[in-house]
């Protein structure tokens, strides 16, 4: 660990500082970082906190243990119905997710994502969000969805595009297949690869060099890229909660998800 002090210990989250820099750790290293209901809360709650705390000037999100985030946790979102019985995958997106993407991508300072392991789902959104990537040399990025009959979410259909283009973001989507650091870097998807033992090292010397830099000019540069690639992000967003909600009402996402707790190749039927 480095010189960075622990300032917060939420349930599944820790927060350190180091001067004007911050670092936000997802704890769920059991489950990979997989999403639950606390950490949604708890991390709307930390980029809500830093993107209003003046004394933070650079924002830096990694994962504790083998995974920067495997994405949603299932068996947490089953919890969690509509009246008429079905998955609220609606609820959940608009009310917790988005608000944390969007908080990314509007906070008025730098954030870099340190992606270890598998960033998957909307493990991979978050990274996404980030204004700059780096990662593991064995890490990789999944767009998992359409593996359990789903859809891309947490602004995943606008966020890889805008940086990869339409043929490779829908390879990605369609094809649901791994796709390694290296590649992803070649792709345009993410900044900078480094050793998996240099990973956090090169990210917090990042994180730093940022916070000590002219934090206005940042947050200019931030509004106006937002303002060409990501101006109608809060419409995408809706559209894609909407479209998800379907894929959560179909036949192909029961089968999907049963396979996977099955762990067999699913029978999808286009129903």
């Amino acid at each position: 660990m480095s010189d960075y002090e622990l300032v917060s210990n939420y349930e599944t989250l820790n927060l350190y500082r180091r001067g004007a820099a911050a670092k936000l750790e997802l704890n769920r290293p059991e489950a990979l970082n997989a999403w639950n209901t606390p950490l949604g809360m708890e991390l709307k709650s930390a980029v809500e906190v830093l993107a209003t705390d003046p004394e933070v000037r650079a924002v830096m999100i990694t994962g504790a243990g083998r995974a920067f985030s495997s994405g949603a946790d299932l068996k947490d979102a089953a919890s969690e119905r509509t009246p008429s019985g079905h998955l609220d995958v609606y609820g959940r997106l608009t009310g917790r997710y988005h608000p944390i993407i969007t908080g990314i991508r509007t906070m008025p300072k730098p954030v870099i994502a340190a992606v270890n392991g598998v960033a998957a789902g909307i493990g991979a959104s978050l990274a996404l969000a980030s204004d700059l990537i780096l990662a593991a040399e064995s890490s990789y990025f999944l767009l998992a969805f359409v593996n359990i009959g789903l859809v891309p979410d947490g602004g995943s259909s606008l966020l890889i595009p805008s940086r990869i283009g339409f043929a490779r973001a829908a390879e990605l989507a369609l094809l649901g297949e791994r796709l390694p650091a290296a590649k992803a870097l070649d792709w345009g998807l993410i900044n900078q690869v480094h050793p998996d033992d240099q990973l956090v090292r090169k990210a917090e010397e990042l994180t730093e060099r940022l916070a000590d830099g002219p934090t206005n000019s940042y947050a200019g540069t931030k509004r106006q890229l937002n303002r060409w690639l990501y101006d109608r992000i809060d419409d995408q967003l809706e559209f894609e909660a909407k479209i998800q909600q379907e894929m959560a009402e179909s036949g192909d996402f029961a089968e999907g998800v049963l396979a996977f707790t099955e762990k067999r190749k699913p029978k999808f039927t286009g129903r």
